[in-house]
């Protein structure tokens, strides 16, 4: 991807930019180069030495401002390898085979799988002396109050209490063992495994424990998965508020090797190398199957996959060997399954906004030769 060096961002012009889907694919590990970017206004240069995460809100007993440096020191360091995917992966997919949606048109490589490392958020909440009745009508909000975005002051987004003392929430202060890329959140962002990119708040300078969502527009007017009915901008008004916010990521695949249109030589024994990722739904990985059609899906082949063991967050990397014949306008499908018994649909539901698309992955307009 290109580099970030003298290039500016602003409200108007935020980075956004995703790798080619076969190059995403080489390595377990994303490196950071090759990481998706997903912004809704410019980036914050922050500096690590006077950046502070404020803890404060409802049931907070000790309210307190701590630094980058405390979070380093002061609490158990923590690492997980997870992905990260944005909600509105695959957004192409569902304006070219379902009908258009509004939103940046993602392909299939709005994703990262990557080692984070950083202090427990559930460490930093009991600091601060939470104590609520009924945690899980609690939620904890995150806030970036660094820049204004496209379309609110400040980015925030929050999930439920109970989900953030899990042990593998973390505030993120390295990424694949190095400080966190500016780009990425530098110095700090927050790490919610099995949940869509939106909540990963970046730069973050505040938490705020509160029986409320997220008032941010990015919590309440974006980021859901409207019904087929809203199906323009009007009518999509009367929906924001009865639709719930997105949170568990689902499970997905894609065809990553080959790309649509390419030309493919069938192998000796008549076989297409197939390659892709998987991710798993929520709490529900890892993936524990990947099938992959080359015949509309009357037959599927299973896939070999790729660090399956190396924790129940991260994606996987898949290779199958499929049988195919000879001929033009050729696709190849791919479905993935997960421990908890999820598996990937034909299709999704279309939406206004293009988010939460999970259908088979697909490579089309092949031509096997």
């Amino acid at each position: 991807m290109a580099e970030l060096k003298n290039v500016e961002f602003s409200v108007q012009h935020p980075l956004n930019r995703e790798p080619p889907a076969e190059t995403l694919i080489s390595s377990f590990i994303t490196p950071s180069d090759l990481a998706y970017d997903r912004n809704h206004g410019p980036i914050p240069y922050l500096s690590a030495s006077s950046h502070y995460v404020h803890i404060d809100g409802d049931g907070v007993r000790n309210p307190i401002s701590l630094s980058i440096q405390e979070l380093q020191t002061y609490f158990e360091q923590h690492e997980v390898i997870c992905a990260l995917q944005c909600a509105g992966n695959r957004r192409h997919t569902m304006r070219t085979l379902l009908k258009e949606v509004q939103g940046i048109d993602w392909k299939d490589a709005a994703v990262m799988n990557c080692q984070w490392k950083g202090p427990r958020l559930c460490d930093v909440l009991h600091r601060a002396r939470v104590v609520v009745r009924e945690r899980e009508k609690y939620h904890v909000a995150f806030a970036c109050e660094q820049v204004p975005c496209q379309d609110d002051e400040w980015y925030g987004g929050s999930v439920k209490l109970i989900r953030c003392l899990d042990s593998d929430v973390i505030l993120a202060l390295e990424m694949n063992h190095h400080p966190l890329p500016i780009n990425k959140g530098y110095p700090v962002r927050v790490v919610i495994p099995g949940v869509v990119g939106a909540r990963w708040v970046k730069w973050l300078d505040r938490i705020t424990v509160q029986k409320e969502e997220s008032p941010n527009f990015y919590q309440q007017r974006d980021y859901k998965i409207l019904p087929p009915e809203a199906t323009d901008a009007a009518k999509a008004a009367e929906f924001w508020d009865k639709t719930p916010a997105m949170m568990e990521t689902l499970i997905n695949s894609i065809v990553a090797v080959p790309q649509d249109g390419q030309t493919i030589h069938l192998d000796e024994d008549g076989l297409v190398e197939v390659k892709g990722y998987a991710v798993p739904q929520g709490y529900c990985g890892p993936i524990v199957r990947v099938e992959v059609s080359g015949d509309g899906g009357r037959t599927w082949t299973d896939a070999w996959l790729e660090n399956r063991r190396a924790s129940k967050w991260a994606w996987v990397l898949w290779t199958a060997r499929v049988p195919m014949s000879r001929g033009t306008q050729k696709q190849i499908f791919s479905r993935a399954t997960d421990y908890g018994g999820n598996t990937q649909p034909e299709t999704s539901q279309w939406n206004l906004r293009g988010v939460g698309y999970n259908g088979y992955g697909l490579a089309k307009n092949l031509t096997i030769i």
